[in-house]
Protein backbone atom coordinates (compact mmCIF):
# COMPACT_ATOMS: atom_id res chain seq x y z
CA UNK A 1 0.00 0.00 0.00
CA UNK A 2 1.41 3.62 -0.91
CA UNK A 3 1.78 6.42 0.88
CA UNK A 4 0.62 9.62 0.01
CA UNK A 5 1.92 13.36 1.32
CA UNK A 6 -0.76 14.91 2.01
CA UNK A 7 0.55 18.34 0.85
CA UNK A 8 1.13 17.52 -2.27
CA UNK A 9 -1.54 14.85 -2.90
CA UNK A 10 -4.27 16.51 -4.70
CA UNK A 11 -7.35 15.32 -5.61
CA UNK A 12 -8.39 11.93 -6.36
CA UNK A 13 -7.55 12.57 -10.17
CA UNK A 14 -4.15 14.10 -9.69
CA UNK A 15 -1.02 12.41 -10.52
CA UNK A 16 0.54 11.81 -6.58
CA UNK A 17 3.80 10.72 -5.55
CA UNK A 18 4.07 6.85 -4.15
CA UNK A 19 6.80 6.65 -1.02
CA UNK A 20 7.60 3.45 0.69
CA UNK A 21 7.94 5.03 3.59
CA UNK A 22 5.88 6.83 6.25
CA UNK A 23 8.03 9.70 5.97
CA UNK A 24 6.67 10.95 2.80
CA UNK A 25 9.84 12.62 2.12
CA UNK A 26 10.42 14.32 5.40
CA UNK A 27 13.72 14.16 7.23
CA UNK A 28 13.73 11.76 10.05
CA UNK A 29 13.01 13.22 13.29
CA UNK A 30 15.67 12.58 15.69
CA UNK A 31 15.36 13.34 19.57
CA UNK A 32 18.29 14.46 20.83
CA UNK A 33 17.33 16.01 24.50
CA UNK A 34 18.71 12.56 25.77
CA UNK A 35 21.90 10.62 25.20
CA UNK A 36 22.72 8.01 26.48
CA UNK A 37 25.77 7.91 28.89
CA UNK A 38 26.44 4.83 30.10
CA UNK A 39 24.40 1.29 30.80
CA UNK A 40 24.80 -1.22 33.59
CA UNK A 41 22.97 -4.46 33.83
CA UNK A 42 23.71 -7.01 36.41
CA UNK A 43 24.69 -10.34 35.65
CA UNK A 44 24.35 -13.96 37.46
CA UNK A 45 25.58 -12.87 41.30
CA UNK A 46 24.49 -9.67 41.39
CA UNK A 47 26.80 -7.14 42.71
CA UNK A 48 26.67 -5.12 46.04
CA UNK A 49 27.41 -1.86 43.75
CA UNK A 50 26.61 0.11 41.04
CA UNK A 51 28.74 2.91 39.99
CA UNK A 52 29.46 5.86 37.16
CA UNK A 53 32.37 7.41 36.69
CA UNK A 54 33.95 10.02 34.92
CA UNK A 55 30.57 11.61 34.15
CA UNK A 56 31.07 14.16 31.06
CA UNK A 57 30.49 17.71 31.86
CA UNK A 58 28.45 18.78 28.48
CA UNK A 59 24.70 18.54 29.58
CA UNK A 60 22.42 20.27 31.62
CA UNK A 61 20.81 17.97 33.76
CA UNK A 62 21.33 14.23 34.33
CA UNK A 63 19.00 11.36 34.56
CA UNK A 64 18.95 7.79 35.96
CA UNK A 65 16.37 5.59 34.89
CA UNK A 66 16.88 2.03 37.00
CA UNK A 67 14.87 -1.70 36.84
CA UNK A 68 15.65 -3.63 39.68
CA UNK A 69 15.60 -5.70 42.86
CA UNK A 70 17.93 -7.20 45.19
CA UNK A 71 18.21 -10.15 47.54
CA UNK A 72 17.17 -10.62 50.77
CA UNK A 73 13.60 -12.02 52.46
CA UNK A 74 12.07 -9.09 52.89
CA UNK A 75 9.36 -6.87 50.69
CA UNK A 76 11.77 -3.92 49.91
CA UNK A 77 15.17 -2.44 49.99
CA UNK A 78 15.89 1.05 50.52
CA UNK A 79 18.10 2.42 47.79
CA UNK A 80 20.75 4.65 48.89
CA UNK A 81 22.27 7.30 46.17
CA UNK A 82 26.49 8.23 46.97
CA UNK A 83 27.60 11.37 44.70
CA UNK A 84 30.89 12.10 44.40
CA UNK A 85 31.76 9.40 46.89
CA UNK A 86 29.72 11.39 49.57
CA UNK A 87 26.06 11.10 51.35
CA UNK A 88 23.34 13.81 50.89
CA UNK A 89 22.80 16.13 53.55
CA UNK A 90 19.19 16.14 54.00
CA UNK A 91 16.35 14.14 51.87
CA UNK A 92 12.23 14.08 52.08
CA UNK A 93 10.23 10.92 51.37
CA UNK A 94 6.56 10.74 50.23
CA UNK A 95 5.44 6.81 49.78
CA UNK A 96 2.40 5.47 49.45
CA UNK A 97 1.76 0.96 50.40
CA UNK A 98 -0.74 -1.41 50.52
CA UNK A 99 -2.34 -0.31 53.70
CA UNK A 100 -1.29 3.16 53.83
CA UNK A 101 0.51 5.37 53.07
CA UNK A 102 3.28 8.31 55.37
CA UNK A 103 5.57 11.00 54.61
CA UNK A 104 9.55 11.63 56.60
CA UNK A 105 12.99 13.09 56.28
CA UNK A 106 16.29 12.16 57.77
CA UNK A 107 19.50 13.55 57.61
CA UNK A 108 23.21 12.72 56.54
CA UNK A 109 23.08 9.40 57.92
CA UNK A 110 21.33 7.85 54.63
CA UNK A 111 20.68 9.10 51.13
CA UNK A 112 17.84 6.97 50.08
CA UNK A 113 16.22 7.33 46.40
CA UNK A 114 13.38 4.94 46.92
CA UNK A 115 12.77 1.16 47.16
CA UNK A 116 13.13 -1.50 45.01
CA UNK A 117 11.75 -5.33 45.88
CA UNK A 118 13.29 -8.32 47.49
CA UNK A 119 13.52 -11.32 46.22
CA UNK A 120 10.64 -12.34 49.12
CA UNK A 121 7.53 -14.11 49.08
CA UNK A 122 5.13 -13.67 46.02
CA UNK A 123 8.08 -10.91 44.44
CA UNK A 124 10.36 -13.26 43.12
CA UNK A 125 9.82 -12.51 39.20
CA UNK A 126 8.71 -8.60 40.43
CA UNK A 127 11.04 -5.46 39.50
CA UNK A 128 10.55 -1.89 40.36
CA UNK A 129 11.35 0.63 38.50
CA UNK A 130 12.93 4.79 39.17
CA UNK A 131 13.09 7.23 37.59
CA UNK A 132 16.05 9.87 39.06
CA UNK A 133 16.87 13.16 38.17
CA UNK A 134 19.82 15.11 39.13
CA UNK A 135 19.56 18.74 38.29
CA UNK A 136 22.35 21.59 37.21
CA UNK A 137 24.72 18.63 37.62
CA UNK A 138 27.76 20.73 36.97
CA UNK A 139 26.79 24.24 38.34
CA UNK A 140 29.42 24.94 41.01
CA UNK A 141 27.48 28.16 41.95
CA UNK A 142 24.83 25.83 43.44
CA UNK A 143 24.05 23.31 45.57
CA UNK A 144 22.48 19.69 43.78
CA UNK A 145 18.97 18.63 44.02
CA UNK A 146 17.76 15.62 43.11
CA UNK A 147 14.17 13.73 42.77
CA UNK A 148 13.23 10.18 42.15
CA UNK A 149 9.53 8.35 41.51
CA UNK A 150 9.57 5.39 42.21
CA UNK A 151 7.53 2.05 42.50
CA UNK A 152 6.56 -1.86 42.48
CA UNK A 153 3.65 -3.48 42.78
CA UNK A 154 3.21 -7.97 43.05
CA UNK A 155 -0.57 -7.40 42.58
CA UNK A 156 -1.38 -8.10 46.14
CA UNK A 157 0.59 -11.08 46.79
CA UNK A 158 2.31 -10.07 49.99
CA UNK A 159 1.26 -7.08 52.17
CA UNK A 160 3.43 -4.20 52.41
CA UNK A 161 5.00 -4.92 48.62
CA UNK A 162 3.42 -2.83 46.60
CA UNK A 163 5.24 0.71 47.07
CA UNK A 164 4.96 3.51 45.39
CA UNK A 165 6.54 7.44 45.86
CA UNK A 166 8.65 9.79 45.31
CA UNK A 167 11.85 11.45 47.23
CA UNK A 168 13.63 14.73 46.75
CA UNK A 169 17.35 15.53 48.02
CA UNK A 170 19.78 17.81 48.95
CA UNK A 171 23.36 17.58 47.97
CA UNK A 172 24.76 20.47 50.17
CA UNK A 173 27.73 20.72 47.92
CA UNK A 174 28.30 23.38 44.93
CA UNK A 175 30.81 20.95 43.34
CA UNK A 176 30.32 19.40 39.64
CA UNK A 177 29.04 16.21 39.88
CA UNK A 178 31.29 13.30 38.48
CA UNK A 179 30.17 9.99 40.02
CA UNK A 180 27.20 8.03 41.01
CA UNK A 181 27.03 4.96 43.10
CA UNK A 182 24.22 3.20 44.52
CA UNK A 183 23.91 0.62 46.95
CA UNK A 184 21.13 -1.18 48.33
CA UNK A 185 20.62 -1.15 52.38
CA UNK A 186 21.64 -3.70 54.94
CA UNK A 187 24.62 -4.95 52.89
CA UNK A 188 22.14 -6.17 50.45
CA UNK A 189 22.98 -7.10 46.55
CA UNK A 190 21.19 -6.03 43.53
CA UNK A 191 19.83 -9.21 41.99
CA UNK A 192 20.65 -10.48 38.25
CA UNK A 193 19.33 -8.52 35.13
CA UNK A 194 18.63 -5.46 37.41
CA UNK A 195 18.91 -2.56 34.74
CA UNK A 196 20.51 0.85 35.47
CA UNK A 197 21.25 3.50 32.33
CA UNK A 198 22.66 6.86 32.78
CA UNK A 199 20.99 10.11 30.39
CA UNK A 200 22.80 13.35 29.83
CA UNK A 201 19.98 15.87 29.49
CA UNK A 202 20.63 18.85 27.21
CA UNK A 203 19.30 22.44 27.71
CA UNK A 204 17.38 24.59 25.59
Amino acid sequence: MGVYKLSTAGGLTTPRTNYSSFLAGNPAVRFTSYESIATVTVGSGGTSTISFTSIPATYTHLQLRMLGKTSSSDNGSGISLSINSSSFSYYHRLASFRGGSGYDSQGSAVSLIGYFPCTASGVDNMFGGMVLDILDYTNTNKNKTTRCLWGYSNNGVAAGSEFQGLHSGLWNDTSAITSLSLTAESSRTFSQYSHFALYGIKGA
